[in-house]
């Protein structure tokens, strides 16, 4: 059930990015900015469909947060990395896009946990 749940929150934001990507490309955007597009596409569907880790009963909230930690380490960051949107001469410029990576992660997730408190 959690399969089915996770791949219908990520084929809208996949079909929707994939479709401004196609668009994009077909005006004839420059390569770059539609690679980009395409890539956050790919990163949001991941995201969207990593969710439902959120939805398991009977794992505490650091379970949960843990699994979901290494999902995303395991997708969007690779992604990030693929995605042309960053400079990667060297070990430093991989070592701030993995900063970059934990940082806006760690927000989100803050501002994510705040929310389904105080609204949830």
């Amino acid at each position: 059930m959690l399969i089915k749940a996770a791949i219908i929150r990520a084929i809208i934001p996949f079909l929707i990015m994939t479709g401004i990507s196609l668009l994009m490309r077909y005006q004839e955007i420059d390569a770059t900015q539609v690679r980009s597009t395409f890539f956050v596409g790919l990163i949001v569907t991941v995201v969207a469909a990593a969710t439902v880790i959120y939805d398991i009963e009977g794992w505490s909230l650091l379970q949960k947060s843990v699994v979901h930690f290494i999902v995303m380490l395991l997708t969007v960051f690779p992604l990030l990395l693929l995605s042309g949107m960053f400079q990667l001469n060297g070990f430093l410029d991989y070592l701030k896009v993995f900063g970059l990576f934990l940082a806006v992660g760690a927000v989100a997730w803050t501002v994510s946990y705040l929310f389904i408190r105080k609204f949830g």
